[in-house]
């Protein structure tokens, strides 16, 4: 069971103090595209270089508008190579450094695109175990896809750290007291994103609204609502 230190009992403490105190970097890695079925990609990162071995690979999935940069990837990422294990970075549409192709982007539902890299790694890398690890949506979108295959998963094991297994609740709380600040950090580039798809996209078609809209939505909920239960198919975020 996680116990924390004693200086790090408060959870707000605890989200902070490595945005403050943790100072890793990845010192080598290796970008490359994977492509999916739909024409669109997204953007993998091994540390280091691809395994010519055949030691363990880690494939890691970060949280909601996380990347290659975030801190707990980052430190993972070092820590796994400490140990042995090669690892590999999948950022979720939208995540990655270039513009994806496509109008939509991800949820912590929509297991695709996951399931398509790790079955390609599984067929090129036959011989190394795989595992992986999912942070926060990326530890839901994780869960529901081993449910989804089942006694069929080609991981050998899968961890999910922090996962927001009651979405709606998680919504509501983010949006009261000090985790607004979490809320508006979280927001900012998702509406940035959403925005630069405006440039390339019939957006308003799409969704009903246009930039103006999109710049006032001021919660996660609100942007959901707006965005990704359209852009899905779906009547509402919930």
């Amino acid at each position: 069971m996680f116990q924390s230190s004693f200086l790090l009992r408060n959870r707000h403490v605890q989200t902070l103090f490595a945005s403050f105190f943790r100072k890793e970097k990845l010192e080598k890695v290796e970008h490359e595209e994977f492509w999916l079925e739909d024409g669109d990609f997204v953007e993998v990162v091994w540390h280091q270089q691809k395994p010519k071995d055949d030691r363990p690979i880690v494939i890691l999935f970060h949280g909601l508008a996380g990347s290659i940069d975030s801190l707990y990837i980052i430190g993972m990422m070092n820590a796994l190579e400490a140990k042995g294990y090669a690892s590999v970075l999948m950022h979720f549409r939208g995540c990655g450094q270039k513009a994806n192709l496509k109008p939509r982007a991800y949820h912590s539902g929509e297991t695709g695109d996951a399931k398509a890299f790790i079955e390609h790694l599984h067929k090129n890398y036959p011989n190394n175990p795989l595992h992986a690890v999912g942070y926060s949506l990326g530890g839901n979108m994780l869960l529901k896809l081993l449910a989804e295959w089942g006694n069929e998963a080609p991981l050998h094991s899968a961890v999910a750290v922090s996962a927001p297994l009651q979405l709606d609740i998680c919504a509501k709380t983010i949006q009261k007291g000090f985790a607004r600040v979490y809320q508006n950090y979280l927001l900012t580039p998702l509406k940035e994103t959403l925005l630069e798809k405006y440039k390339c996209f019939e957006m308003q078609k799409y969704l009903g609204i246009d930039e103006e809209e999109v710049k006032q939505l001021k919660t996660i909920e609100a942007f959901d609502d707006a965005y990704i239960a359209p852009i899905f198919g779906f009547d509402s975020a919930q």
